[in-house]
């Protein structure tokens, strides 16, 4: 079916959900209003085990997961208001991120009760913390070609391989990983499926990989004779391809896909005052004007998974978007800054503004690279 904007319905957060606003807002600035912009542009990689505890506390990780599994059964439109919130100030969720906005949602839908009891709950309580086993060496977002692979015995799997770029493996306790359980990498889509990963059994090694940046977030993860039980198949053997797009939906639809930038831009704005030049005024009303209607599309996306859809091309469009819209923000404030030599720039910013520099090439090769999501969207519309 080609796209149109059909697909993107004007879309209005519910007055149920915009009444959390100011509830969230309360509770970051008494447990993260401490901390300075430059660390707060970490945003959703921001790891902090006890800030997520207590989200925890309040029933604001796994907020869509049923009542009967542990979590508070909110819908989409409250938990995007609740992620909104948490990025736009650069709040650190990366503990509880994965499991929030992919893990628990497919268990949910693919799981097994048994998995269901015993996952969701602790997800929701902030006792298990996930990360994504997709990219190999030398596949990059081409997730088909994955070689690593899990074979039955007696008793269940044996798992063998690597993943790579792998967010905060080293402090997670679950992987949910994409593997071929039959076929070769030649066969594509067909033989894959997803298994729940102990981190912590014999034979998985992760080793970080740092950043220019001074941060270690990504990992290599080498899988060598890992046994995993019966049980740690995720759905049905196979159907690994379908389920991790399902689960791509909801990794590349939120706001995280816009505002990987944003605590820059407001400290930026909040300096400039109403004394701001002619050029920065107007510099600063471009990105507003790019910011509005990528956040329309943001919302009107959570419309449709909140219809019970799977947007996997409207996602995937709006992540190209909205990647490259937060990867421009760091460049266009660099320039502001380096346009005015006679002013000396705010060491905050000028500390938030390098950090974002060596960070931003980052945020099209997560969720998917560029060449990858416009191949996806070129099919979509009949042009491949």
């Amino acid at each position: 079916m080609a796209l149109n904007v059909h697909n993107f319905p004007p879309t209005i957060i519910p007055p149920h959900a915009e009444a959390l606003r100011q509830e969230v807002k309360a509770f970051i600035a008494e447990h993260a209003g401490h901390i300075p912009p430059h660390r707060r542009a970490r945003t959703w990689s921001g790891f902090d085990a006890d800030f997520s505890r207590a989200m925890a506390a309040r029933g604001w990780v796994g907020v869509t997961v049923p009542r009967e599994y542990g979590g508070p059964g909110l819908d989409p439109f409250s938990r995007f208001v609740l992620v909104e919130e948490l990025l736009a100030y650069g709040a650190p969720v990366a503990a509880h991120w994965i499991g929030d906005r992919q893990s628990a949602p497919l268990i949910l839908h693919y799981g097994t009760e048994e998995q269901r009891r015993f996952f969701l709950p602790r997800i929701c309580r902030g006792e298990l913390f996930f990360c994504i086993g997709m990219s190999e060496p030398n596949s990059g977002s081409d997730l088909a070609s994955v070689r690593t692979r899990a074979e039955r015995v007696e008793g269940g799997w044996r798992l063998n391989g690597q993943k790579i770029w792998t967010t905060y493996a080293h402090k997670a306790h679950y992987m949910i990983a994409l593997v071929r359980t039959s076929g070769t990498p030649q066969d594509r889509h067909a033989g894959l499926s997803q298994f729940l990963v102990d981190l912590s059994l014999p034979g998985v090694t992760v080793r970080p990989i740092a950043l220019g940046t001074g941060d270690a977030d990504f990992n290599e993860v080498f899988f060598d004779n890992v046994l995993l039980p019966e049980d740690a198949l995720v759905g049905t053997e196979g159907n690994g391809w379908a389920q991790v797009n399902a689960e791509l939906a909801f990794e590349r639809s939120g706001p995280e896909r816009l505002y990987s930038s944003l605590v820059l831009l407001d400290l930026w704005a909040s300096l400039l005052g109403e004394n701001a030049s002619p050029e920065d005024a107007a510099r600063l009303g471009r990105l507003t004007a790019r910011l509005a209607p990528l956040r329309e599309m943001s919302v009107a996306i959570t419309g449709l998974l909140a219809a019970g859809q799977s947007p996997l091309t409207e996602a995937a469009l709006f992540k190209d978007l909205g990647t490259e819209f937060e990867q421009t923000i760091p460049s266009e404030i660099a320039d502001a800054v380096a346009a005015a030599p006679d002013r000396t720039p705010d060491p905050e910013l000028l500390r938030t503004l390098a950090y974002l520099m060596q960070l931003n090439h980052v945020f099209s090769l997560r969720g998917g690279t560029r060449e990858i999501l416009r191949g996806m969207i070129a099919k979509s519309l009949g042009l491949r």
